[in-house]
């Protein structure tokens, strides 16, 4: 069979990935923080862009910038290989170029730093607390300096000791007994109880501390403190020969006490969260506003404008055609960010739409959501959706939530209505909250109750939502008198 050349038409679609809707992907996901940087990186390296002076901003009227305009017609998708021509280039330039380009849809109000007195400074650790102390005390050699200094090193936030004291000798030229010497010295140091190397011995500290030596709260610490945990009060009456009523007068003793002394010292960090969209009630209606504070407002410097102009030097050829580069890169920066805004945009309209109970009257009345009933709503896909909601935080009347907590599955009611998981586990909480602490409901108690108001769930099931809640159980949730 001899071998041939021939030519074939064929049609045929397939999706291709332009570099205008990979940038698009890119910045779906993307928070309001993440989306700032970048756009001040752009500005940095594409010398088209250039963000509008904060004088032509404030001329805007605020009345123009506030009313809902008219949604435009997409723009018509990119043809790298389409020429040049100047319908394209008047259309581009009279969209974000004339009228300043991509602007906040909010009046955009100049903000005062605040006062110098509201800065914080940096807290003081465990670690720095210790040390200091330890350097105010005269009696200390440099040994046991050095000593102490490797002690401090070795304990966790909470204060305790995680080296034993074999382990702290063989850091140095030091013997067992000098160790010791110096961790009792670092044990009466502030906080009461820092330096343990146990639970028991970080109460046994404060109860010495406190004057309650060769007492019942002793003995209950050193000789029944599993007892204690586990809430056996009636046995530990019985060991100690002593009536449950006076018992109880010592046990309130070691409730009151530290079990991590050093906690205090390292508080968890706060973490702020800058929500990106606020939901506003006008009249009746609720309304999604993008946060736009803090992202540069973009658009293409008129410099540029006199060089694209210029068609006839040919000197300028190369100049013109870096020129066309680098407009076509921030052009497609542009459009991608305001469609990543009217995207997020489309979808909290949609969940104002399904949640719109739960924006009136709180956590009880939140509705079972998923992306699809979203991605149908707005004629768009689940990842797009997916990407949309992911590190995004809402503002609403009912306070900042992220919104992947507004999608949730759904259980069905006997009343022919689904409730969200999470109202369930709202509704779990407050029965506990409202139980007796001397007799509390077990997970089939709880069963019971929920069986009573329509909704029927395993108990298993409302063991791993107790469990998410960080709910203790019914035998740790007993309170001893």
């Amino acid at each position: 069979m001899a071998i041939t050349q021939k030519l074939q038409t064929r049609l045929s679609q397939k999706l291709v990935l332009t570099p205008s809707l990979q940038q698009a992907i890119k910045l779906l996901p993307m928070t309001t923080l993440e989306l700032a940087e970048l756009l001040n990186q752009e500005i940095v390296e594409n010398p088209l862009l250039e963000e509008v002076p904060t004088e032509e901003i404030q001329a805007v009227d605020p009345q123009a910038q506030t009313s809902e305009p008219e949604t435009p017609e997409p723009p018509k998708p990119d043809r790298p290989d389409a020429n040049w021509d100047d319908q394209d280039y008047a259309y581009f330039f009279g969209e974000y170029l004339d009228d300043g380009g991509y602007r906040s849809r909010m009046p955009v109000e100049v903000k005062e730093l605040p006062p110098i007195e509201n800065t914080l400074s940096t807290s003081s650790t465990l670690a720095d607390h210790l040390l200091w102390q330890l350097s105010m005390r005269p009696d200390i050699t440099a040994d046991q300096r050095e000593i102490g200094e490797a002690i401090i090193g070795n304990l966790n936030d909470d204060g305790y000791l995680m080296a034993s004291v074999d382990e702290l000798a063989q850091m140095g030229a030091w013997s067992q007994t000098q160790v010791e010497t110096v961790l009792l010295i670092l044990q009466h140091l502030d906080p009461v109880g820092v330096a343990a190397r146990d639970l028991q011995e970080c109460l046994t500290l404060q109860l010495r501390y406190l004057g309650h030596v060769d007492t019942p709260c002793d003995t209950i610490v050193s000789e029944h403190l599993r007892l204690l945990q586990n809430h056996q009060v009636p046995e530990i009456s019985k060991r100690m020969g002593m009536p449950i009523e006076q018992l109880k007068e010592h046990i309130e003793v070691i409730r009151h006490l530290d079990p991590k002394p050093g906690s205090r010292f390292n508080p968890a960090p706060s973490q702020y969260v800058m929500p990106d969209v606020y939901i506003v009630k006008v009249e009746d209606q609720y309304v999604a506003v993008l946060n736009d504070d803090g992202l540069p407002q973009l658009r293409i410097s008129p410099v540029y404008k006199r060089l694209l102009d210029n068609k006839h030097d040919e000197s300028a050829a190369e100049t013109r055609a870096y020129v066309k580069e680098k407009f076509r890169s921030a052009l497609w920066l542009l459009k991608s960010v305001d469609q990543r805004q009217k995207t997020i945009i489309k979808v909290a309209n949609s969940i104002i739409q399904f949640q719109k109970e739960f924006l009136d009257h709180g956590i009880e009345h939140l509705r079972p959501l998923v992306l699809r009933d979203v991605a149908e709503d707005i004629g768009m896909h689940e990842s797009t959706v997916s990407r949309v909601v992911n590190n995004k935080y809402m503002h609403t009347p009912q306070g900042v939530f992220e919104m992947k907590y507004f999608f949730h599955s759904g259980i069905s009611s006997s009343f022919g209505e689904s409730v969200s998981s999470v109202t369930i586990k709202q509704r779990i909480r407050k029965i506990i909250e409202a139980e007796d602490g001397r007799k509390p409901l077990s997970d089939s108690k709880i069963v019971s109750i929920l069986q009573r108001e329509g909704l029927v769930l395993a108990r298993r099931t409302i063991a791993k939502y107790r469990e998410e809640l960080r709910i203790p159980t019914s035998n740790q949730r007993k309170v001893l008198y």
